[in-house]
């Protein structure tokens, strides 16, 4: 069930008005919102709940188990690799094997049609943080199956995060939650401003973006250019604005998600970029990858070591396809002159007008990555690349700003607007947040004005019904 559907506009409103008329029921209530997440991920394939489930009850088996066990870490170690094994059959079985074939000249007959289910990379990891975490002794394991089974299978975050932890979600759902309006009003403007970036900016640039790469060859080079940026707000507005959603739609039910996004393209360099992309995932290579591995406290040499595990290894997360796995590679080899000039830690705070060189040739570092992970193969990338850095990118670069295809126009619009509104609020958790403060908008009329302009655009502007990217991961 996509959130940019029908089907969620009648869903969201029903499960939350049965949600809170069983309020003085926690047990019920969390077996209700169990219910909820399976129907809601059933919507694509059913078959797929049979999964979900049993990686549930894996982990929660483990987390009891290594709690009473005098040998933890073996039900430990036995819950990674049954998880894992799950996750990689189901996503890199055909690429490993396709690729082995490929190498050897082997008759490819093992490829298997196997359905990647959705979000499988997302909720096999929250799954896994409770286990290590229980391991780790940061979170006491839950004899409450319910509870549990909630934890993972949160609808608003179940197929494209953000990836929680059992240490803040968890214990929301073991607690009575109390319907707060503020809060709630809070979460309908993030779903809002959500919507907006994925229907207005996202599947509007979508449409150009598969155009352009659909006959990359036959363009020229400011074409390919301008789709490489179209692409970098694409990818932002698509996957930001479902974190913005499943936020926003958390709060409904008096549940706080973490932020997974804070402004990235206004990042003074790629150390910070990171920090502000993806949080959830990023800090969670950081915490079971990166630090066990010596983190940044064995010396330079070994921090480089590191920093290309967690970005190799994030790049094979994301999809079996060696453009990840060079995207990953691309950005940890951006990160050894940080590395080398000590200046992974350089940034804090928000940028100011001052920095937008910095934050300009970041972007730029960015959108060459995007080509990467948005090309079918290298070769795709390569010629891609070499296209969009002829002569002729270099005599156009007008059309940057004056585009022949009028059909560009709106979308530099909206993504003026976009990058405007998430300017000035660059300093708040999200664009949305507290308006009623700003000194134009204390006039309520005002603001139901803006609500409404930015509802109308939703209806009026939509870009054709596209899924989202990170489905697929």
């Amino acid at each position: 069930m996509l959130f940019n559907s029908i089907e969620f506009a009648i869903f969201l409103p029903l499960v939350f008005a049965i949600y809170w008329l069983l309020n003085k029921h926690l047990r019920w209530q969390n077996l209700f919102v169990v219910l909820a997440s399976y129907v809601f991920y059933g919507w694509w394939d059913w078959r797929f709940l049979i999964l979900i489930a049993f990686t549930s009850f894996c982990s929660w088996g483990s987390g009891l188990l290594i709690n009473q066990s005098p040998k933890p870490k073996r039900w430990l170690t036995l819950n990674i690799v049954v998880n894992l094994l799950i996750l990689g059959v189901f996503k890199y079985f055909n690429f490993f094997v396709g690729s082995f074939c490929d190498l050897f000249g082997i008759s490819n007959s093992l490829v298997l049609q196997v359905i990647l289910p959705v979000g499988i990379s997302f909720y096999t990891f929250q799954a896994l943080s409770y286990s290590i975490d229980v391991y780790r002794k940061r979170i006491a394991p839950t004899r409450d199956v319910v509870a549990f089974f909630a934890y993972v299978s949160f609808f608003p975050q179940l197929v494209a995060g953000p990836i929680e932890r059992a240490t803040n979600l968890l214990p929301q759902f073991e607690r009575q939650r109390t319907f707060n309006y503020e809060e709630a009003v809070d979460g309908m403007r993030r779903i809002l401003w959500g919507l907006f970036k994925k229907i207005v900016v996202a599947d509007n640039c979508a449409t150009y973006v598969d155009q352009v790469w659909n006959n990359y060859a036959n363009e020229s080079g400011s074409t390919l250019a301008l789709a490489a940026i179209l692409f970098a707000f694409q990818i932002y507005g698509d996957f930001s604005g479902y974190s913005d959603i499943a936020i926003g739609s958390a709060k409904l039910f008096g549940i706080r998600l973490k932020d997974n996004f804070l402004t990235p393209y206004f990042s003074r360099n790629v150390a910070e970029f990171w920090k502000r992309w993806h949080i959830s995932l990023n800090t969670w290579f950081v915490d079971y990858v990166y630090i066990p591995l010596g983190g940044s406290r064995e010396g330079r040499w070994k921090t480089i070591r590191n920093t290309f595990v967690i970005f190799l290894l994030s790049g094979l997360w994301h999809g079996a396809n060696w453009t990840y796995v060079t995207w990953g590679l691309y950005h940890a080899l951006l990160f050894v002159p940080l590395i080398l000039l000590g200046r992974t830690k350089a940034y804090s705070g928000v940028a100011t007008w001052k920095q937008i060189p910095q934050i300009l040739l970041t972007f730029a570092l960015v959108v060459l990555g995007w080509i990467i992970f948005r090309a079918p193969s290298i070769s795709d990338a390569w010629g891609y690349i070499c296209g969009m850095f002829q002569w002729g990118t270099l005599r156009s670069v007008y059309r940057f700003f004056i585009p022949s295809d009028l059909y560009i126009w709106p979308k530099n619009i909206l993504i003026l607007i976009c990058i405007c509104i998430e300017w000035f609020g660059r300093k708040k958790p999200h664009c949305l947040a507290n308006i009623e403060n700003l000194p134009l908008l204390k006039c309520r009329f005002l603001r139901i004005l803006l609500y409404a302009l930015a509802f109308i655009s939703i209806l009026f502007f939509r870009g054709g019904l596209h899924p989202f990217i990170y489905f697929q991961f």
